[in-house]
C-alpha cells in the first residue's frame, strides 16, 4: 500500500488521477458562488490560517465550516494517515508549521493549489524563461544518484530510467522548461538568484502539499507566475523517519504545462 506521512493521493488503482478529477470538480462548483477565482482563493487562504478557520468564508453565502464539510466529504479519504501523524509528532516537531499542518488546512491547501494553477496558467505559459523545482525525495533510491551541482541546487543527469526526477525532467524539457532538484530549504535564495538572470521567469513546483503551497505563495510575492503538482504522498525522512520513494502524476504535470 502506497502510504505517506500524512496523506496519499493514490487510490487502490495505483493512480492519483481520481484526486485531480475530484478537486477540479470541487473548484468548479465553488467557483459558481463568487465573482472570480481570485476572490475564492483569497477567501480560502484566509480560512487556512489558524484564525481564519473559525471565521466565515464567502460572507453572506457560505461559511468556512460548510465549505470544509464539502471538502472533507470529497477529499478527506486522501488524509487517512494524518490523524496518526499528528498524534505521533513530538513537542519540538510541533514547532515546525509544515509538520503540524492540521486536517482543515490540508483540505484548503488542496483547493488552493488547484485555484492557483488556474489563475497562473496563462502567465506561466507566456513567461520567456521557465523552470521547475522537483523535490529530492523523488529520486530512485535503488540506484546511486549522480546529479550534479547547477547554477542553483542540482541538475538531473538521467542516470535511472525509473527515476521520477528523470522522467519529469525529460517531460519538462520537451516544453522548454529547465529543471532543478531541490536539495536546500532556502527557496527564497534559489528563486532570487534565478530571477537576477531571468527577471520574467515562470515556475513549476513539485513538492508535498504544505511545502508546495508555501512555495507557490512565495513565488507570487516575488512576481513569479507559478503552477504546481503535489507529490502523490509525503514519504521522506522528515515525515516517516526514513527515505521512501514517492511519485507524482506525470499526466497531470503535462496537462498543466500545456494549459493555455
Amino acid at each position: 500500500m502506497f502510504t505517506g506521512g500524512s496523506y496519499s493521493l493514490r487510490t487502490s488503482t495505483g493512480s492519483s488521477s481520481v484526486y485531480y478529477r475530484l478537486v477540479g470538480d470541487l473548484a468548479d462548483r465553488l467557483r459558481e458562488t463568487v465573482s472570480d477565482e481570485n476572490s475564492l482563493r483569497e477567501e480560502v487562504r484566509r480560512a487556512s490560517t489558524w484564525r481564519g478557520l473559525f471565521e466565515k468564508l464567502l460572507p453572506g453565502r457560505v461559511s468556512a465550516r460548510r465549505i470544509l464539510r464539502e471538502l472533507d466529504g470529497v477529499l478527506g479519504p486522501f488524509l487517512s494517515d494524518l490523524k496518526e501523524h499528528l498524534h505521533s509528532i513530538t513537542l519540538a516537531e510541533r514547532m515546525d508549521r509544515t509538520l503540524r499542518t492540521e486536517r482543515d488546512q490540508y483540505l484548503l491547501f488542496m483547493l488552493e493549489i488547484e485555484l492557483t494553477n488556474r489563475i497562473n496558467n496563462r502567465g506561466f505559459e507566456k513567461a520567456p524563461w521557465r523552470m521547475a523545482l522537483l523535490a529530492h525525495c523523488l529520486k530512485d533510491f535503488k540506484d546511486t544518484c549522480v546529479s550534479r551541482p547547477a547554477e542553483v541546487e542540482e541538475k538531473c543527469m538521467g542516470c535511472s530510467a525509473e527515476c521520477c526526477i528523470n522522467l519529469g525532467t525529460q517531460l519538462l524539457a520537451r516544453y522548454g522548461i529547465h529543471t532543478y532538484i531541490s536539495v536546500s530549504m532556502d527557496l527564497r535564495r534559489v528563486l532570487g538568484k534565478l530571477k537576477v538572470d531571468h527577471p520574467q521567469m515562470g515556475a513549476v513546483g513539485i513538492a508535498c502539499i504544505p511545502e508546495l503551497v508555501m512555495g507557490m505563495r512565495l513565488c507570487e510575492k516575488m512576481d513569479i507566475p507559478v503552477v504546481g503538482v503535489p507529490l502523490d504522498a509525503n514519504r521522506c525522512a522528515r515525515w516517516v523517519g526514513k527515505c521512501l520513494e514517492t511519485t507524482f502524476n506525470l499526466e497531470e504535470l503535462e496537462r498543466l504545462i500545456k494549459a493555455v
